[in-house]
């Protein structure tokens, strides 16, 4: 057998203990869900409120032609791709603090795998999450109105966008170490999501400002999806509104660039 050959099996079989392992970590976390279901119910019940809260108590949208609904419920689907960070976050120093990491990192599996799974259930629930609050804004009045591949597009803009903040909370939930310190991480977190244009239009707002949340990651997926679903975007001409969907792949794939090995080199580093 030629050493070509032998690399190419090597490399198959790594990669099928990878996803082996990385799914039944993600099994191990989808049972902890059917012990903890009102934290489940929580995470789908939030995003229903502030909808509920900014189209009704809230609401008016500054700068916004038409239904204001029909701008709202594509940017609480971004706001909702940010929020929830706390509960991956937590479970990882939870996890921590308990040894349970270091249980795992002594047995025969891939390193990657704790991780890995602890992304996909959680992805999983945020497909979940999507999909309740879609049903939500289809009741209060919002459409699509882009063609049949449109939206599922836009839901998987969301989707990436959602993958690279969960390895950001990742990252950050090894880096805070202890669960009484997640509090304080995901309260930034808070300040990104509110800096968008998830609520209002960039040129509703101070010049300076109405910059910085244009070129925020989630108002390019803000943007792109709006566009996608035919609804009301409300952008003055940009750079970056006007290649929103661009920067709602790009910013996504670099922050997976930078935080996937930093988490990864984390988790390698525990205990050392």
């Amino acid at each position: 057998m030629s050493t070509t050959s032998v690399c190419s099996a090597s490399s198959v079989y790594r990669a099928s203990w990878v996803v082996s392992d990385s799914w039944t970590m993600t099994r191990r976390e989808l049972a902890h869900w059917a012990r903890q279901p009102v934290q489940v119910v929580i995470g789908l019940v939030f995003p229903v409120m502030m909808l509920l809260m900014f189209g009704f108590l809230v609401g008016g949208g500054r700068g916004i032609d038409g239904e204001y609904v029909e701008f709202l419920v594509p940017g609480m689907f971004v706001l909702t791709m940010a929020f929830g960070l706390e509960a991956t976050m937590t479970a990882l120093t939870r996890d921590l603090g308990k040894g349970v990491i270091d249980r795992f990192r002594a047995m025969p599996m891939s390193p990657s795998a704790v991780l890995v799974g602890r992304s996909l259930a959680d992805m999983l629930q945020s497909a979940l999450g999507l999909a309740v609050l879609a049903g939500v804004g289809l009741l209060l009045g919002w459409r699509w109105h882009g063609s049949a591949a449109a939206a599922p597009a836009a839901f998987g803009l969301l989707l990436l966008l959602r993958f690279a903040m969960l390895w950001i909370g990742i990252h950050l939930g090894m880096v805070a170490g202890r669960p009484e310190l997640v509090q304080a991480v995901q309260i930034l977190v808070w300040p990104v999501g509110f800096l968008s244009n998830a609520f209002a239009t960039p040129q509703s707002m101070p010049g300076w400002l109405g910059a910085v949340v244009e070129w925020n990651p989630m108002s390019a997926t803000g943007t792109a999806i709006r566009e996608l679903f035919d609804n009301p975007a409300a952008v003055s001409p940009s750079w970056a509104s006007d290649h929103a969907a661009l920067l709602a792949v790009g910013w996504p794939v670099l922050l997976l660039a930078v935080f996937v090995p930093l988490a990864l080199g984390r988790y390698r580093g525990l205990s050392r």
